[in-house]
């Protein structure tokens, strides 16, 4: 089998402090922080040899089956380390191997296609590369599978909004769309419409489409942090729904193809503050 040479990668893409998901932030148990830090870096490490651009698609399909293997315990070389490292992190645990080894079904994905079909291909594919973040820390926290649900609209929320965020940048780096192509199709578009340097109307409404459908994801996590027990993560939940709010409300003013649109200083803070309260409240 074809291996990645880890070393031959380039440095992880984003750090802990660009996501949108929650990353060992300080609001989540120190106890539980390498945990989460050694699920973040393997995440990323399977994220770029997806995102590699000197690897064609069957060395990167051969690069996250050998992580795969890792996690299974089947694999025990340098080059599946970030692997190993996580599973002993978890002393082994099945549930929060497979939250791991979930992800890989999406990097897989992303290494030999660069389109979502529809609105219901897009939400497949963060099913395994979103929901297994939140899913991740709900059972590393002992919360009920209950909030599984919610937790998935909260993280596909999050991933929809990162896409929209990125659809400039991961056309032109990747040559990857995650809108959804029937809808630029039926707005008369194409993907060279990324290419771009402001919107046109037409993906403006293809943008406002898919926030629409966001804002429902978002509905439907609003009882996540009432669900859960944990004092800590809930309050970090709270925040992170009021993340998805708020920047939901930025991307229907801002345009994405202009600039990066993203929460500033003042708005992270008032988000962070309200969360909180939230949090305290739910």
């Amino acid at each position: 089998m074809s291996r990645v040479d880890a070393a031959a990668l380039p440095a992880a893409s984003k750090t802990a402090t660009q996501e949108n998901f929650p990353v060992a932030t300080l609001l989540l148990p120190a106890s539980k922080r390498a945990t989460i830090m050694a699920y973040y870096h393997f995440a990323r490490h399977a994220d770029d040899i997806a995102d590699s651009a000197t690897l064609p698609p069957e060395e990167k399909v051969a690069g996250l089956d050998a992580l795969d293997a890792g996690l299974q315990g089947r694999e025990n070389s340098p080059v599946v380390a970030l692997a190993i490292a996580y599973r002993q992190a978890v002393d082994g645990d099945p549930g929060l191997i497979e939250h791991a080894a979930q992800l890989l079904h999406a990097f897989r994905r992303d290494a030999v296609r660069d389109y979502c079909e529809d609105w219901g291909d897009l939400m497949t594919y963060c099913r395994y590369s979103a929901a297994p973040v939140g899913r991740f820390l709900l059972d590393l926290h002992g919360e009920s599978h209950d909030t599984f649900a919610p937790g998935d609209a909260l993280c596909a929320a999050l991933q929809v909004l990162n896409h929209l965020q990125d659809c400039g940048k991961d056309h032109a780096e990747l040559k990857r769309v995650y809108i959804p192509r029937d809808w630029l199709l039926a707005a008369g578009l194409t993907n060279r419409v990324l290419e771009k340097k402001a919107s046109p109307p037409e993906l403006r409404a293809v943008i406002d489409r898919m926030l629409d459908a966001t804002d429902g994801l978002i509905e439907l996590a609003r009882p996540l942090p009432g669900m859960i027990k944990d004092l800590r993560l809930r309050l970090q939940t709270s925040v992170t729904l009021k993340v998805a709010e708020a920047l939901s409300k930025r991307l229907r003013t801002g345009d994405p193809l202009a600039e990066r649109v993203k929460l500033g200083r003042i708005d992270t803070a008032g988000v962070f503050i309200s969360g909180i309260l939230h949090g305290l409240m739910a």
